[in-house]
């Protein structure tokens, strides 16, 4: 029995029934406020194997950007369903949390309930925002009047990789717009800073973060993605457990660009030296078509939530779902292959740190 759902309402009690059946000792649900495009409830589910003093902590987070929480579900209910075969070593324990932005889960989208790409959001809304010069001048062509000829006239004047830093970078002037960071925390982000209190995650010696998307690079290929600093202690450990082949966005060495506000930053501003965070990122499509398909979702959503039933939702919505989560069984199996390396190799390099 596969573990990719069709909905999130799917995924939802697939997850929390394999928890269980798996012998969570802690399992916790936080509820979203908002309901599902079918009325149905909304929360972040999270489940906690191993002792629970434990000293080292594997954390996996699904649908940080919400709509790529498919793959991220399916690989957590993959490991919960070989707990028995998948034994952590001694001393560790697990700690996984299910559809961190369950709003855009729900809702086919890569943004929360507040319109907000959470990947963006974790900056310090005390000081001044991050700018976005080039975002500011592609804004227009983007969404209110797209114009792919004055986009591609960016990239051709300044590059192609300036200009995924441009569009995909992170930007809070245009709360309508895409990667918006927004200005204040987004429920998400309340909801994982109250995980990690709730949790003590803050009193370990070592954890390591699996953050789960897809999206960018080769067809079904799984790269291991770091954004702490360069020869910083974190990032020196991250690639004692991943290898040589873990990228640095920092270093043009990834297929993502470096950003502003990552989820990355609030661990480590929370956890400090402790946390090795690393997003593993698995391709499906052209970055291009992932750029076309976030532009049309931004534009049905542009006066409000759409009609659930209407055949140019379901256009939009079943297009973006396929981007982030490809109907290819060969992919599926790729993913889930490389997606149980990376979960051993993150459990095998924390039962060896002292």
């Amino acid at each position: 029995m596969t573990g990719f759902s069709v909905t999130y309402r799917a995924a939802r009690p697939k997850f929390l029934e394999a928890a269980s059946a798996a012998g969570a000792f802690d399992l916790r649900s936080y509820a979203n406020p908002n309901r599902g495009p079918e009325g149905e409830a909304l929360g972040t589910d999270v489940a906690w194997f191993g002792p629970r003093d434990a000293k080292k902590v594997l954390v996996s987070i699904s649908a940080t950007h919400g709509v790529e929480g498919f793959l991220g579900s399916a690989l957590q209910v993959d490991w919960l369903r070989r707990r028995k075969e998948a034994v952590l070593p001694a001393g560790v324990a697990a700690l996984h949390i299910h559809a961190l932005n369950p709003h855009g889960f729900a809702w086919l989208r890569r943004v929360t309930e507040e319109g907000i790409d959470l990947n963006r959001n974790f900056v310090d809304f005390a000081k001044p925002l991050p700018v976005n010069p080039g975002y500011d001048e592609l804004h227009p062509h983007l969404i209110a009047h797209p114009n792919d000829a004055a986009i591609q006239a960016y990239g051709v004047a300044h590059g192609q990789r300036a200009l995924e830093i441009a569009v995909s970078g992170g930007q809070y002037t245009h709360a309508d717009g895409l990667f918006y960071g927004g200005t204040a925390p987004a429920w998400s982000r309340l909801t994982v800073e109250a995980i990690i209190r709730d949790f003590d995650l803050t009193k370990r010696g070592t954890v390591a973060v699996l953050d789960l998307h897809t999206g960018l690079g080769p067809f079904g290929a799984g790269e291991v993605i770091c954004d702490h600093p360069t020869g910083s202690a974190e990032l020196v450990r991250g690639r004692r457990w991943y290898g040589a082949a873990m990228t640095e966005p920092a270093l043009g060495t990834s297929t993502s660009v470096p950003k502003v506000g990552l989820l990355d930053y609030g661990w480590m501003d929370a956890l400090g030296p402790a946390v090795t965070f690393v997003t593993l990122e698995f391709g499906t499509y052209p970055v291009e078509e992932m750029f076309r398909q976030l532009r049309a979702d931004h534009v049905l959503h542009h006066t409000g939530l759409p009609d659930w039933q209407a055949p140019e939702t379901r256009t939009v919505k079943q297009a973006l779902k396929r981007h982030f989560c490809p109907d290819d069984e060969s992919w599926r199996q790729m993913v889930l292959a490389r997606g149980r390396e990376v979960f051993g190799q993150a459990e095998q390099g924390l039962a060896a740190e002292p």
